[in-house]
């Protein structure tokens, strides 16, 4: 029910989310008309949070202007700034919706009422938080710490493929996070906030200010499964079918790969025709690495799968450190973000704990094992116990992957 609020030119949206609701369809877009003289939109949920979870996201007249999730019950757009997650712009003319996103809804139903404040000037931003400080001399990329040799001119680059900041459900700005990836030894890493590219205006300064490669990405989330798209592609509608997600990245020129496939209730279970070819086998929550299900479902999903990982991280003291695992990849530029989509896509990949844990890459013809004294060398025709830091050895087909006496994986390769 929309409800006009007077001469503020107020809107109230009331409804009641039942569970056929969210049977229906996860997403419910609640249209408004803002009356002609808005220069700035502020939209705020109310309900109890204590009885289940509402998703929050906008769409104006010309498209997609961003997506917070459960992480905010309100949001800000105007024409110089928004609220993280949103795009800034004009309030265009025309009919609005307010995405609500019906995550958790109990049996007996979810009240909710949504405000929709339109402003006559555009409101002040909130005050910046402060930038952290520049680094005192560059990092000497990983491949110069690790003494990894070139191959054919291309180098070996460490990061992380999955990491969020306050543009979705995070703790850090964009500038706090790459600060911290480089502090951690990674030469790049991808921002991957959910449903949203709000972010990606941010990374090239960023970029500059922190010394280190941000890779433009986006977490595309669903109740069934979520899905990195990496590259500067704009908006994947979440909405959709995730074969259409697959072939609009393609046509985009991105990259698409499965996350966490085994994750608790974020585990993959949406079907897919012509099936993604790169997947996050090595996420932070595969805590023991004796468990043999990540391995067993890469195999079951494709045999051509691109393993990569990705720490998930949110926020210092919560769940997965950055940087660990910690994806290499061998790359014509580690300074340049297509460069680094470039060597994912050719599946020059390899994962290890973290950018300074034991390395196995697969170098030309060759496997390079670096400090990874007393581990075994597995793989499908492979047995071979390692007994120096540093070894190279003939190189097999399929993934490959580094072990202690006890099963734990401690390092895989493409």
């Amino acid at each position: 029910m929309s409800t006009p609020g007077g001469g503020s030119g107020e809107i109230r949206l009331t409804g009641r989310a039942t569970l056929d609701d969210r049977l229906a369809g996860p997403v419910r877009e609640l249209a408004f008309q803002p009356p002609p003289w808005t220069r700035a939109l502020t939209v705020r949920l109310s309900y109890d949070r204590t009885a289940g979870v509402l998703d929050l996201g906008c769409h104006g007249p010309d498209g997609y202007r961003g997506w917070s999730g459960g992480a905010r019950d309100r949001y800000t757009i105007a024409p110089a700034w928004a609220t993280p997650g949103y795009l800034p712009g004009e309030v265009e003319p025309g009919v609005w919706r307010v995405l609500l996103g019906f995550h958790r809804v109990p049996r007996e139903g979810l009240p909710y009422e949504v405000t929709v404040t339109p402003h006559r000037s555009p409101p002040a931003p909130p005050p910046a938080r402060a930038a952290p400080s520049p680094p005192a001399e560059p990092m000497p990329r990983a491949a110069a710490r690790r003494d990894l040799p070139e191959l054919d001119g291309l180098t070996w680059a460490a990061g992380d493929l999955h990491a969020h900041t306050v543009h979705s459900d995070g703790g850090l700005t964009v500038p706090a996070l790459a600060a911290l990836a480089r502090d951690r030894g990674l030469d790049y890493l991808a921002v991957t906030d959910h449903n949203t590219v709000s972010h990606h205006a941010e990374l090239p300064a960023a970029s500059r200010a922190a010394g280190i490669t941000l890779l433009p990405g986006q977490e595309v989330t669903t109740d069934l499964g979520h899905a990195n798209a990496f590259g500067d592609i704009g908006w994947i509608d979440f909405r959709r079918p995730a074969d259409e997600w697959a072939r609009t990245v393609r046509e985009r020129g991105g990259l698409l790969s499965i996350n966490h496939p085994l994750a608790a209730d974020c585990a993959w279970r949406l079907p897919m025709d012509a099936r993604a070819t790169m997947a996050e086998i090595w996420h932070w929550s595969w805590w023991d690495r004796t468990w043999g299900a990540p391995l067993a479902w890469a195999q079951a999903w494709s045999p051509e799968t691109v393993m990569i990982g990705g720490s998930d991280f949110h926020r210092p003291g919560e769940g997965g450190e950055l940087g660990s695992p910690t994806t290499w990849v061998l790359a014509a530029d580690p300074g340049d973000p297509v460069a680094i989509e470039a060597g994912m896509r050719a599946g020059r990949t390899a994962i290890s704990t973290g950018p300074d844990g034991p390395l196995l890459l697969r170098h030309g013809d060759e496997f390079l094992v670096v400090d990874g004294e007393g581990l075994v060398l597995w793989g499908p025709d492979t047995r071979t116990v390692i007994t120096r830091n540093r070894v190279r050895l003939p190189a097999r087909p399929g993934p490959h992957r580094l072990e202690t006496d006890r099963n734990e994986v401690m390092a895989l390769c493409t």
